[in-house]
């Protein structure tokens, strides 16, 4: 096999977080079996999308396949390759295919872009650049997500209680995306992922207490999202999304130590007027639908050069707001937004399920509370097979 040369700082790289990561690493499978093959259920996560080029390495000789399955060369460890389009396909130092695969040897890392994952990556061309997706062991998965959406040094309960949704919001992603190339990125768009950067101990301990649970609602894993803060009173869910889901009920938020429990943010007149184009110096603002409890579901602004209609969403990308419960006060040529809490204040506040451990809430509690009319359940996986090609085919089964 062609063994690639090009290294970088990478292998310097490797020693340094390899020493660092030597505590609490070992890989698990954290599945119910009903039927033999022990196989686990993988993620698909992009941890980048339609990039120009993408760097791939490994902690240990990596093996590098094509898309039949077949090894066609090594990256040796601490080395790293750059991959680019190629055509159609893509070009993997010397090599051009359709895609290819890269999977680390011996329980290794495998390196993507900037950072450390566990599994393996599978690099393909799409429009406009390479996708790269880390394949990840659900668990494993959650390791790096549990630290990135949450404190370590958080209670264990609301860790646990995090480590509970997001398994449950993947798993729900998953079931949606068997025909597309990933389930989920890594960004607050789904839930954030940073790898081994993100995990601890008190991390890996949330996860591993909690293994194979899910919140369901009616035999079905629910979409347990959450947000950082409510501010006071999560929402119902079809006064955000216009469509109403039975478990998404607002319900008093327990986030008043959150340092985004109120906020506000000051803009001058040109500057508002340059993120919102057309209106020229903001006059007036009219709330034309706001939710029951306050946040802006459409809003008219009036200003030197016309108006404009936005939705709360709108208003709260355009000018880079927390939320969309939010009060304006206009004196002169300053304009002051005084807002609450972090998100979309749908499901689980993350600062209201802290503020609930430290009550003494177990993560059942705290669950349930915000995902009404739910009960918790185990995963028994009846039967799986892993392909290089497709996500595995999961039978998955609740067993409370």
């Amino acid at each position: 096999m062609t063994l690639i040369r090009q290294s970088f700082v990478f292998g310097l790289l490797v020693s340094r977080t390899l020493g660092l990561l030597k505590h609490g690493l070992s890989l698990s499978v954290i599945w119910w079996l009903v039927a033999a093959p022990a196989l686990a259920v993988e993620m698909r996560v992009a941890i980048g999308d339609r990039l120009s080029q993408v760097t791939v390495g490994s902690s240990t000789p990596a093996v590098v396949k094509n898309m039949a399955g077949q090894g066609v060369g090594q990256i040796p460890q601490g080395r790293s390759v750059v991959v680019t389009p190629d055509g159609s396909g893509v070009r993997l130092a010397d090599w051009r295919g359709q895609a290819f695969w890269v999977e680390p040897t011996g329980g290794g890392y495998v390196f993507i872009k900037d950072s450390w994952y566990r599994g393996r990556v599978l690099v393909v061309p799409t429009e406009g650049g390479i996708t790269a997706v880390n394949w990840v062991d659900i668990e494993a998965y959650l390791y790096g997500v549990v630290g990135s959406e949450m404190p370590a040094s958080w209670p264990q309960e609301a860790l646990k209680a995090q480590a509970v949704a997001a398994r449950s919001y993947a798993l729900y992603r998953r079931d949606r995306t068997q025909n597309q190339l990933f389930d989920v990125g890594v960004t607050t768009a789904h839930q954030v992922y940073k790898g081994l950067a993100a995990e601890a101990p008190s991390v890996q301990a949330a996860v591993n207490a909690t293994q194979g649970q899910v919140v369901t609602h009616g035999g079905r894993v629910i979409e347990a999202v959450f947000h950082s803060s409510s501010g006071g009173h999560t929402e119902n869910s079809e006064d955000i999304w216009q469509r109403p889901t039975p478990y998404l009920r607002g319900v008093a938020d327990y986030d008043q130590e959150a340092p985004v429990f109120q906020w506000s943010e000051t803009f001058s007149a040109q500057q508002l007027g340059q993120r919102i184009a057309g209106i020229g110096r903001l006059q007036s603002v009219a709330t034309e639908r706001v939710t029951p409890r306050g946040r802006i579901g459409s809003i008219r602004l009036q200003g030197t050069q016309g108006s404009r209609t936005l939705t709360g969403t709108e208003l709260r990308q355009a000018l880079g707001l927390r939320s969309t419960l939010i009060s304006f006060n206009i004196a002169g040529d300053t304009i002051r937004v005084d807002g609450r809490g972090y998100g979309h204040g749908l499901g689980m506040s993350q600062w209201g399920a802290r503020g609930l451990a430290t009550r003494g809430q177990n993560y059942q509690q705290i669950l349930t509370h915000y995902y009404q009319g739910t009960a918790l359940a185990n995963l028994r996986l009846a039967e799986a097979q892993k392909q290089d090609t497709a996500p595995a085919l999961v039978q998955l089964t609740l067993a409370r």
